[in-house]
């Protein structure tokens, strides 16, 4: 009986096999290649607002980069994506420059309703990112608090949704140290330049070795940013 059932089993493979499509030889064509096809994407404003926005975007990418440090385009895009997604009402920014970055996290913070608290140690940045938030019309959005912030973020009061560390890179311990109890489960700490040369690894080993943090790098061969969950 187990013969028959075993040359039941082989029959029925051997069938299998010989119903098969014969497999092409090696190096043979297997049908038409596609072309690489070109993965890129532009904002297009969805209302006369966003458009306002975006121009001053442009303007500033074109005329105000330079020395800036301000980050690329898609990284502030990606920004943008994150606090809309998650609906984040309450948004800190360490390091405001121009307002850059700022003015990408403000195109979401207008359907949130959120509001964002920016940190700047220099005056003349802390004043064009002023003036650009103004003429962009999200200057109710934001509130610049000047000076340095590692003495300044002790004094916010209240739960933050996400955190965006773009200031001192040797700093983003300390940042991460006094602002992680405020941020919410969900919530998230992002940071940029976690690119392997400019990176501190002590802020690496901080968000990927703590039991409540859960830690995804991208873009690491550019800039390189830093996305990091408070797990609930």
């Amino acid at each position: 009986m187990k013969s028959l059932c075993v040359a039941i089993l082989l029959a029925s493979l051997a069938t299998t096999l010989a119903q098969r499509p014969p497999r092409p030889p090696e190096g043979a064509a297997r049908g038409p290649r596609r072309e690489p096809v070109a993965i890129v994407s532009a904002p297009v404003a969805k209302d006369e607002a966003e458009k306002k926005i975006l121009d001053v975007l442009d303007d500033m990418d074109k005329n105000q980069r330079r020395g800036s440090m301000s980050v690329p385009t898609d990284d502030g895009r990606l920004l943008r994506v994150l606090v809309e997604s998650m609906g984040a009402k309450t948004v800190v920014e360490l390091g405001t420059s121009i307002g850059y970055s700022a003015m990408w996290m403000c195109l979401g913070l207008r359907k949130t309703g959120g509001h964002l608290t920016t940190y700047e140690i220099h005056a003349e940045r802390a004043a064009k990112a002023r003036e650009n938030f103004q003429r962009a019309g999200v200057d109710q959005l934001v509130t610049i608090v000047e000076g340095d912030a590692h003495e300044q973020v002790t004094k916010f009061q209240g739960t933050i949704d996400l955190v965006f560390l773009d200031a001192d890179k040797e700093g983003y311990v300390d940042y991460l140290e006094k602002l992680l109890p405020k941020v919410r489960p969900g919530g998230l700490i992002v940071a940029h330049n976690m690119s392997p040369r400019m990176a501190d690894p002590r802020y690496v080993k901080a968000i990927t070795t703590h039991p409540d943090l859960e830690t995804v790098f991208v873009n690491k061969e550019a800039a390189g940013v830093g996305i990091t969950l408070k797990k609930r």
